[in-house]
């Protein structure tokens, strides 16, 4: 197996696909969910795992909340820290988060867990550095969506969208995720692994959605993601003690 998980060679064609506002799925149908609940509950400090080039940190900052970002590639930190000089951005992994019990009101993951190796035990870390009625709110691809992740859509003769095949869902994989000059390792995980994770952090479910992209969004695109909902968005609240 390659030692590499893509994001370093990645990193400058990732940053520029982002762009200011995010790629499609960002802009036009994660970040309409996302960011009202990020402040819905009025957060005062707030972690972003795997924050990347930075960019939802800095829309977290912009809206009054104290957030720290945290990630394991330097060349998107220092874009991170070059975009926002006096935020918090710090070289880490999901796995082994370097703060306090209780630490945070609010704890991203922004599709972050689809490139974590050891998903329990980064699931298990949120949930630690969380306050006692804080909410973990988690953006990931669905997992239907990276059970074809090998291959994806199947095309016709001219290269119109037939259908985009499920197989070994309940199988447990990798798969190398390939485009526009980014070349990155994904995984795979069935929804109940994801799921019975959580739930063994004693953490509540609190919001599920398969969210559409707005109406905003180019028309052409957005009918390809109705055909098949790329993400989902939970929100969890640990016990207020």
């Amino acid at each position: 197996m390659d030692g590499s998980n893509g994001w370093l060679e990645s990193a400058a064609a990732w940053i520029e696909e982002q762009g200011k506002e995010g790629d499609f799925g960002r802009k036009y149908t994660l970040d309409p969910v996302m960011l009202p609940r990020s402040l819905a509950r009025r957060p005062r400090t707030a972690l972003d795992v795997g924050c990347g080039e930075g960019r939802f940190c800095r829309l977290l900052r912009k809206n009054g909340v104290a957030a720290t970002g945290i990630d394991p590639t330097p060349e998107l930190l220092a874009y991170a820290r070059k975009k926002d000089p006096g935020g918090t951005y710090q070289e880490g992994i999901a796995e082994e988060l370097p703060y306090a019990d209780g630490s945070f009101d609010l704890v991203v993951s922004y599709l972050t867990l689809i490139d974590i190796p050891d998903y329990r035990r980064a699931i298990g870390e949120m949930a630690r550095v969380l306050r006692p009625g804080g909410t973990l709110l988690i953006a990931n691809l669905t997992s239907f969506n990276t059970a074809a992740n090998e291959g994806g859509w199947v095309r016709g003769e001219k290269g119109e969208l037939l259908h985009y095949p499920i197989d070994h869902y309940l199988e447990e994989r990798w798969a190398w995720m390939a485009y526009r000059g980014i070349r990155v390792r994904n995984y795979h995980r069935p929804l109940r692994d994801y799921m019975s994770a959580l739930l063994d952090t004693g953490l509540r479910l609190t919001y599920f959605d398969e969210p559409e992209p707005t109406g905003a969004a180019p028309a052409v695109k957005s009918a390809k993601y109705r055909r098949v909902p790329y993400f989902l968005v939970m929100e969890w609240e640990k016990a207020a003690g």
